[in-house]
């Protein structure tokens, strides 16, 4: 299924390409940009059908973005290296560890200074709308009491795996294994699982809930540096190579301070940004021409 804010973005995009081709070169509005038997889809007609479905509320959004960008400069809001690092940091720890975190990036296409550049706009906003938002002792401590498990640490593993069809296929691999041969470059020549068989099988940290059953009692029973026998699953057959544990820990309200305040801040956002974005609106002279 599609992400609708990629949707979003996507015609964002496209009406801004539109509308430059539009000023630019108004010769060109009759270019057809798809045929569909004897007729034809013209980019004018393109532009208006995006117009009539998303203008008014992608205008608003860059009207928004603007004002935003307008207000970050007049306040002289700095975000410094530190406070970015800072956040990268609680990212990659919150991955489990700098390879897993790199393998994300990966997945989604994202290098790590498009990342730092989206840390240093998150900070810039949140300082835009701190006025706004209040949160207060009894609060934090209430979400706390109530949000408790979240903040506490489940007991997790790091595990690789190697997933085969039959098992005639997994004993293959643990003696090629057992003679010495790679775990990671076995995992890419006989994995069927597509989805981490080019990163040498690794599944980063994970806790009970997040394997079927009998792979997690196999890979939570082993020791690190442990691989297993052959484990059966709905999957196929499963070779585990355990490299890390991490014991579970109880949540203390002085160490879940931060996050709470930034769950708090989220839940507050909406509300907080709509009131900065109406007094704003009475501050800034705004004219739209969107027919």
């Amino acid at each position: 299924m599609l992400n609708m804010k990629r949707i979003g973005v996507l015609i964002l995009v496209l009406i801004i390409a539109f509308s430059a081709i539009a000023c630019n070169d108004s010769s060109s509005d009759d270019e057809v940009v798809a045929k569909v038997g004897d007729m034809t889809i013209t980019k004018s007609e393109l532009y208006d059908e995006l117009v009539n479905q998303n203008g008014t509320q992608v205008l608003n959004m860059l009207i928004s973005d603007k004002i935003m960008e307008a207000e970050i400069k007049a306040q002289e809001i700095n975000i410094s290296d530190e406070e970015i690092e800072e956040d990268l940091e609680d990212m990659k720890e919150y991955f489990g560890s700098d390879e897993d975190f790199n393998n994300e990036l990966t997945r989604y296409n994202l290098t790590l200074d498009e990342v730092r550049n989206n840390i240093k706009k998150s900070l810039q906003i949140k300082q835009l709308l701190e006025p706004y938002i209040e949160i207060t002792e009894e609060e934090m401590k209430e979400y706390f009491e109530t949000n408790k498990a979240s903040f506490g640490k489940e007991e997790q593993v790091k595990a690789s795996h190697i997933l085969v069809e039959t098992e005639e296929e997994a004993l293959e691999v643990i003696d090629k294994l057992d003679d010495g041969e790679d775990f990671a470059k076995l995992a890419k020549e006989y994995s069927t699982d597509t989805s981490n068989s080019e990163l040498g099988g690794n599944l980063g940290y994970f806790n009970r809930a997040k394997m079927v059953k009998e792979f997690s009692d196999a890979a939570f029973a082993m020791k690190v540096g442990d691989i297993s026998e052959p484990v059966k699953t709905t999957f196929g057959y499963h070779i585990i190579k355990l490299e890390d544990k991490i014991e579970a820990k109880e949540a203390v309200y002085e160490d879940s301070i931060k996050d709470i305040e930034n769950a708090l801040f989220q839940e507050k956002s909406n509300d907080g940004y709509m009131a900065w974005y109406q007094e704003k609106l009475e501050e800034y002279e705004i004219k739209t021409y969107l027919e």
